[in-house]
């Protein structure tokens, strides 16, 4: 593999894992030059002048707790930094809020990283982390990026005390206060970063505007750098994460795209049909559920009605609030009732 190739291979998580945050992040950030754009970007000037971009590689380990991966993605990423092996660690936060734990969990995940460096590889030393968080909530970032912000009155403890007591400072990116102009990078990075922050923020009408703007922007890269492979994982991450637009819209996309962005086009008239199938399916569901309530519901008259004779109108009510599983287990119970009232007992009467 040469070094072209290097850069551009794409890390490929568990999709089954991913929400479809985690997914669109990953699937952005696994493109070195994407990242490489966000670093130059976005780093302060004098710690990117420590950092060697041209040694950046994508590392497949996550740190992040199990019960928080429904709320937050990472990646980390080794690199040199003032000449030695370093590393850049991506907390991408999608809550709705921001979180006053985020220091602490940053420190956590920054152990963890120090722990597999000296406990798996037998490192003797450990490296230099520098952490960034990436946000998109609804509401601003009101958090203080240090660790020590979670300690009450940390700025009177005695010097003795704080030297003692791990602190540091987290990078913050709050997506959610960026205009149009604070977004900056190529077209790639600049269209993540538009859907990030419009995702929370923005209703499925309103969203039209950023489909179409990506498109324009995609259709330009389109015989060089695969715009249109890009536009759909845009497209898949906008329709997954419950953006609100509806097919409707798509629609509309569609025929705004017909002439000018035909491949753009076609990804949406896919996406489009995928879920009106998906919406057929769904109909077919439920009405496939509410015939085995039907059926079931009949099946418990009659059974009850032929043990016990004319059913009490309190009965025959309650039964048909049941759902598919109480129903099924009510018609096995049956034949242990040895009254009316027993079905009444079972029913909650």
């Amino acid at each position: 593999m040469n070094d072209n190739d290097k850069n551009n291979e794409q890390f490929e998580p568990d999709e089954k894992l991913l929400t479809p945050h985690d997914r669109f992040f990953k699937s952005t950030f696994s493109n070195l030059e994407v990242t490489v754009d966000f670093l130059q970007n976005y780093l302060p000037e004098p710690i990117l002048k420590l950092v060697d971009l041209e040694t950046l590689e994508i590392q497949k380990d996550s740190f992040i707790d199990e019960k928080l991966k429904e709320f937050s993605s990472d990646m980390l990423f080794k690199t040199t930094i003032n000449h030695r092996e370093g590393y850049l660690y991506f907390l991408f936060e999608h809550k709705s809020y921001s979180d006053r734990m985020v220091a602490l969990q940053l420190f956590i995940y920054i152990a963890r990283i120090w722990d597999q460096k000296v406990n798996k590889e037998n490192d003797t030393h450990i490296p230099v982390v520098i952490p960034m968080v990436i946000y998109h909530g609804k509401s601003q970032w009101r958090i203080g990026p240090m660790l020590s912000d979670l300690i009450l009155d940390y700025d009177t403890l005695p010097e003795e005390i704080r030297q003692m007591t791990p602190d540091f400072r987290y990078q913050l990116y709050d997506l959610s206060q960026f205009s149009d102009g604070d977004i900056k990078g190529k077209v790639k990075l600049a269209i993540a970063l538009s859907l990030f922050r419009d995702m929370p923020r923005k209703s499925g009408l309103e969203f039209m505007d950023t489909i179409l703007n990506a498109a324009r922007a995609l259709r330009d890269l389109e015989k060089e750098e695969k715009g249109t492979e890009y536009f759909k994982i845009c497209m898949n991450y906008i329709v997954k994460a419950e953006s609100g637009i509806s097919i409707d819209q798509l629609d509309f996309v569609i025929e705004q795209l017909e002439d000018t962005y035909k491949e753009g086009s076609e990804v949406t008239m896919t996406l489009a049909e995928s879920l009106r199938e998906q919406g057929r399916k769904e109909v077919r569901d439920i009405e496939r559920y509410e015939a085995k309530k039907e059926s079931l519901f009949d099946l418990a008259i009659e059974r009850l009605a032929m043990k016990f004779g004319v059913l009490p109108t309190e009965c025959q009510e309650k039964i048909a609030t049941l759902d598919l599983k109480m129903l099924q287990i009510f018609n096995i119970n049956i034949e242990n009732f040895k009254n009316i009232e027993d079905a009444k007992r079972f029913l909650g009467i």
